[in-house]
């Protein structure tokens, strides 16, 4: 046979099999009128399977009919063909770009599947399976929607006309064993000194910004502060898209919500945030500020709630300032730059700036204390910055956190606490210490 016939043979008994693959979705389909429970679920959906497969009188070979029956179980009782890449832990990413390129981010590094959609209808039906238990909609008039998997990982979709080139899917999934910081100390995300320094700073209730770039491990690291909080404080979380993990008990969650297709009942960050200081909250953990919402974050954090920690996108301490003044002037409230620069120097601690390398590692780059203001610039002072040295054969950035030899001054905030800072942290050496006697 020559090649040509060959290839043809192949595309034939490729189509031969989504025909089939077809057929036994939709009589399944029409048979699921009375779905039993979860636990009995797969079990009757294999049963029918087995019955209008037999009612064809095909005999595939076994790996075939296998292989079938598990991407038919997948899309019934899973997420059709990602279900397997939802059950690989090493993934962190999965990003549907159209039927037939799905890429992954493993380790950091983005690389192309093998795995293929037989059309857009196809991943239509994935999105729509993922965002209507949820009560949330995505069509012609609303192309854009963002929910969640029930394991907590965070689901963006859209389609066209918005989307050109057809829908498109983008799962941050769910890392079911949050990373603590000695586990980001182990993969060289940070120092001990400069953990120990996080710690004093959490317990001690300054404000801290994580800024940092598009899967910089940002959440990742405001969940590993998180766990400094004391257990006795009340926490109210504000999130778009619940991915904040807590281990204390005294924890209010809380999440924003779409407007329906009346475009009434939204709920958004802005205002979670108002009602939020109703709540009594001891702590405000705000998942993102990127919007209005940052102008009411300020004006509670300078009325008393300090001890809060937010996430936002920008490439440098700088920068994620020149953001929040833009997200203030979105407010709508007519605030002269100088007044709003005076609630942002009054009102914020620290801003801890993260990077993902190009060997897909996660480091911080730099810790920034906000001095205050001088004239009508607000003053920073690095504490800790991440210098880069080079690169390995295999690729690996090589580099090394140091220490800028200026002491903080929020340092006598953490002594009054009780956490006595050892005279080498900020000095000479990366690995200072940090004695720390806090008393409860």
């Amino acid at each position: 046979m020559n090649q040509s016939a060959s290839t043809t043979s192949e595309g034939n008994t490729l189509s031969n099999l989504e025909r089939l693959k077809r057929y036994l979705f939709d009589y399944i389909s029409s048979q699921l009128t009375n779905i039993p429970p979860s636990s009995d679920r797969k079990q009757f959906v294999t049963n029918l399977l087995n019955t209008a497969y037999d009612g064809t009188k095909l005999n595939l070979p076994l790996p075939t009919k296998e292989q079938l029956f598990a991407d038919l179980l997948d899309e019934f009782l899973g997420f059709d063909v990602i279900q397997p890449l939802l059950d690989d832990t090493t993934i962190s990413e999965i990003m549907v770009n159209g039927k037939d390129k799905v890429f992954i981010e493993r380790k950091g590094v983005v690389s192309k599947t093998n795995i293929t959609f037989s059309d857009d209808a196809q991943i239509l039906r994935l999105i729509n399976k993922i965002i209507q238990p949820l009560g949330r909609r995505v069509d012609v008039d609303s192309p854009m929607v963002d929910a969640r998997l029930p394991d907590g990982s965070r689901v963006n979709a859209i389609i066209p006309p918005v989307a050109i080139d057809g829908p498109s899917l983008t799962i941050r999934k769910f890392q079911k064993g949050k990373l603590q910081i000695n586990q980001l100390i182990e993969l060289g995300s940070l120092t001990r000194s400069m953990a120990d320094l996080f710690r004093a700073c959490v317990v001690s209730k300054l404000n801290i910004i994580i800024s940092g770039g598009t899967g910089s491990g940002k959440t990742t690291l405001l969940n590993a502060l998180s766990s400094f909080i004391p257990e006795n404080e009340r926490i109210v979380t504000i999130e778009d898209a619940a991915e904040i993990v807590l281990q204390q008990d005294h924890v209010v969650r809380l999440e924003t919500k779409p407007a329906d297709a009346n475009g009434h009942g939204e709920v958004t960050v802005r205002e979670l945030v108002r009602n939020s200081l109703r709540m009594r909250p001891d702590r405000i953990v705000i998942g993102e500020v990127r919007g209005g919402e940052a102008m009411d974050m300020l004006q509670a954090l300078n009325t008393g709630h300090d001890g809060s920690l937010t996430t936002l996108h920008a490439n440098s301490p700088r920068d994620s300032l020149s953001r929040l003044e833009t997200m203030c002037l979105m407010s709508g409230l007519e605030i002269p730059l100088k007044v709003v620069r005076q609630q942002i120097a009054s009102a914020i601690d620290l801003v801890i700036q993260i990077s993902r390398e190009r060997d897909g590692s996660r480091k911080i780059v730099s810790v920034t204390e906000v001095v205050g203001m001088e004239a009508e610039t607000v003053v920073l002072t690095d504490i800790f910055k991440y210098e880069r040295t080079g690169v390995t054969s295999e690729g690996k950035v090589i580099g090394e956190m140091k220490p800028t030899g200026i002491r903080p001054q929020f340092s006598v905030r953490l002594e009054a606490n009780g956490f006595k800072l050892g005279p080498g942290i900020f000095g000479g050496t990366a690995e200072g210490m940090l004695n720390t006697r806090h008393r409860r």
